[in-house]
Parts: C-alpha cells; structure tokens; sequence
C-alpha cells in the first residue's frame, strides 16, 4: 500500500502539464495553480462513507465530471471554499457533474459537518466522511484542502493544492471544458 500510494503521489505531482481536454490552454486567474497530466491517472480504489454509514465509491459517479474535494471542518482554507462549491454544484449539478465533498480524518464527525453545512447553507453537496483518512491516502494527499477534477472515464485529469473560489468563471471554464468532452 505505501509504495502504491508513493508511486501515485510522485505520478499525481510530478507529472507534465496537459490532457486530453487541454486544460492548460484555457487555465487562467486562479485555475493557473490547477496542476494538469500529460495522461489521465487511473484512481485508486476507495470508498467512503455518508450521514447513514453507507459506503461509496467512484462507481457510484461513473460517466461524470467529478470534483473530488478533500477537507475538513477545523481548516480555514477548506471552511472558505465551501460555499463556492456549493454553488458550482447547484449550477452544473444537472450537467453530468458531482461535487463529492469527503470530511477526512475522525475530528469531522458527521454532526460537526452537519452543522457547519447548516450554518454556512451548504444544501446540495453530500457529505461523505473518511473518518481513518483511507480514501486521502490512496489519493496521495498530504495536506488540505485538495479538489481532484475526475474525468467521465474516472482517471484524474487535475489537482488543486490549496483552497480555490470554484465558482469563479475561470474554474467554471474548466469544469464546462470537462463536461463537453467527449
């Protein structure tokens, strides 16, 4: 499992920069930071939890643009961001799109995440936990917050180190370039 996950964080990060969408080409403001693969990266298997303990996995998002969004109720950056994806969720969630918001680690109970959405009006993201931080492992992620963009073949095609406002036009470009390839 380590090597695996080493082998996917040196691939995840170290990779050159376009895809097939050509994302780079239409990267602007913000979305300059959106790191871009030269080849889709298949993902690694894993599954999450929701509210009612139910498990998830990315089988459950086949044949949509994902935007896998790693946080947590005790991170700033993460807190901050949480509204703009509310938002790009409300406004592409018809579109073959998904936000999938994933609380890592034990501290973010499902009451904690439950009530921070309510007080900030988070009301269209799920809210999916990965209380022992398997999931983020297996994404090879080192810190938060980190929003994996996930094409409809489910390979990643980019990765947001950092917060980022993603209902802003330019990230909206970006999820829309998604969408629209075929």
């Amino acid at each position: 499992m380590l090597r695996f996950l080493v082998l996917y964080t040196a691939l995840a990060l170290g990779a050159n920069v376009a895809q097939a969408a050509d994302l780079d080409a239409i990267k602007s403001g913000q979305m300059e930071s959106l790191v871009t693969y030269d080849e889709p990266l298949p993902l690694p298997p894993f599954t999450v939890t929701d509210e009612s303990g139910d498990e998830h996995s990315m089988k459950d998002f086949e044949g949509k643009v994902v935007l896998i969004n790693f946080w947590a109720t005790w991170c700033p950056p993460c807190r901050e961001e949480m509204p703009s994806l509310n938002a790009l969720q409300k406004e592409f969630g018809e579109d073959g799109f998904q936000v999938m918001t994933i609380a890592t680690g034990g501290s973010n109970s499902p009451e904690k995440v439950a009530a921070f959405f309510d007080k900030e009006g988070i009301d269209v993201l799920p809210r999916f936990h990965d209380d022992a931080n398997f999931a983020a492992r297996a994404m090879g992620v080192l810190g938060l917050p980190v929003s994996v963009l996930v094409d409809k073949n489910g390979h990643e095609v980019a990765r947001m180190i950092g917060g980022a406002e993603w209902d802003s036009p330019e990230a909206k470009k970006v999820i829309q370039a998604l969408i629209d390839e075929d």
